[in-house]
């Protein structure tokens, strides 16, 4: 990803013919690259790798701490300009978006020209190049705007789908949309090298293959490979996808140190737990399901779990969930230290209506979520917190003033 990186070098011009990086913890030059430019990405340096390697790859580097409230306020700006060529406009992340235009090539031109005018306006409103990739279906856009689009000068390629077979099937399988170095590794056993290597293989050829590697439930897997080396691809342009129901509702930690005692371990899990029932009560949520997971150190050689149960009745309910949390947590944990912690809830359903019991009084719990859920809104997810939080090991506070595990 290098639009963290882009955002950057538009808000600091100086650095605009310098190699820029978006990293973890600046300060303390630690963490991994989030983001590089392609200034950077020329020197070697790369996504997720550990800061120390980049900076010796490239002593230069520019690193910037992550900004991603900034982020998300910019690629809503993109999005709302993208909105204005076309209605048919699919968020893929924040920074893709799957634009349908067969409606607006009357008014605003050919795909082309359309991709110009795009660019040009989002980039004076926004300083941000966008790459445009141009075919018939949202895959092969996307192909050809990673594969292609990304690295030519103008930032467009047309990939018709009459010319898969001449600029698709030559190039990698790594180049494959949806295959990483580990599916990498896997095509290569299979002795397939290149994407139309996949897309040659007959589809229930392609099945057995995966069978008798992944077993018997891989033909879903199998035949969605197949599709993208052929560039086939049925699915619409449909806005408002991120607006659709949840199945689940989850957030996951990874701690700063090791944690080895189980009071330690509570606090966290008591905060992860605050945190994903508050996110259920705000969606208008309960969960009937919870899970939790685990990874203990070391990274090398790491254990760890991913188990779930039933909760009796569905709950939104922080100190219900939490018992339940701590039964599933305790159950499995081999007391190895843990570095990575994780909490869900699934199996969602409306919370206009609950089960009263005997031995709670759900009216008072309820009311009383809500109160403080009024004071975090209000006032910062940190204005009011349970004393464990306040402790070396809470997190809560360094927490609040992040997004998806980096800083707004």
């Amino acid at each position: 990803m290098s639009f963290y990186a882009s955002v950057e070098k538009a808000d600091h011009p100086g650095c605009k013919n310098k190699p820029v990086a978006v990293a973890g913890s600046v300060e303390r030059r630690s963490g991994i690259i989030l983001a590089a430019c392609p200034i950077a990405k020329s020197y070697g340096v790369t996504t997720a790798e550990r800061l120390g390697e980049a900076l010796n790859k490239c002593p230069d580097l520019v690193v910037m701490r992550p900004r991603m409230q900034h982020y998300i306020d910019v690629s809503l700006m993109i999005t709302k300009i993208y909105e204005e060529f076309t209605d048919l406009v699919e968020v893929f992340s924040i920074d893709e978006q799957f634009l349908d235009v067969t409606g607006s090539v009357p008014f605003f031109g050919d795909p082309v020209t359309i991709a110009k005018s795009i660019q040009q306006k989002v980039l004076s409103q926004t300083g941000v190049w966008v790459r445009v990739g141009i075919s018939s279906n949202k895959i092969l856009a996307k192909i050809a705007t990673d594969i292609w689009a990304k690295k030519n000068e103008s930032g467009i390629f047309t990939l018709p789908k009459t010319e898969v077979e001449a600029f698709l099937w030559p190039q990698p399988v790594n180049k494959m949309f949806g295959v990483g170095s580990r599916m990498t590794a896997h095509f290569a056993r299979l002795g397939m090298t290149t994407i139309g290597d996949i897309a040659r293989t007959p589809l229930p050829r392609l099945k057995d293959k995966f069978r008798a590697r992944f077993g018997k439930q891989s033909d879903i897997h199998a035949e969605v490979m197949w599709r993208t080396a052929n560039g086939l691809d049925d699915s619409p342009v449909t806005p408002g996808t991120f607006n659709a129901a949840p199945k689940s509702v989850g957030h996951m930690m990874t701690l700063p140190r090791d944690y080895t005692e189980s009071i330690e371990v509570d606090t966290i899990l008591l905060e992860l737990t605050e945190e994903v029932c508050r996110d259920c009560r705000r969606k208008g949520y309960m969960g009937r399901v919870v899970s939790v997971s685990c990874m203990c150190s070391p990274y090398e050689t790491p254990t760890g779990f991913s188990r779930q149960m039933k909760m009796p009745d569905p709950t939104n309910n922080t100190n219900a969930v939490y018992e339940a949390v701590k039964i599933l947590f305790y159950r499995y944990w081999d007391k190895m230290p843990v570095r990575r912690v994780g909490v869900t809830l699934s199996n969602l359903v409306d919370d206009e209506g609950y089960q009263l019991t005997l031995f709670e009084d759900q009216v008072k719990s309820r009311a009383l979520d809500k109160v403080t859920d009024k004071i975090k809104d209000r006032y910062g997810s940190a204005a009011i917190v349970r004393a464990s939080s306040l402790t070396t090991a809470g997190q809560a506070a360094d927490r609040s003033m992040k997004i998806g595990g980096h800083y707004r």
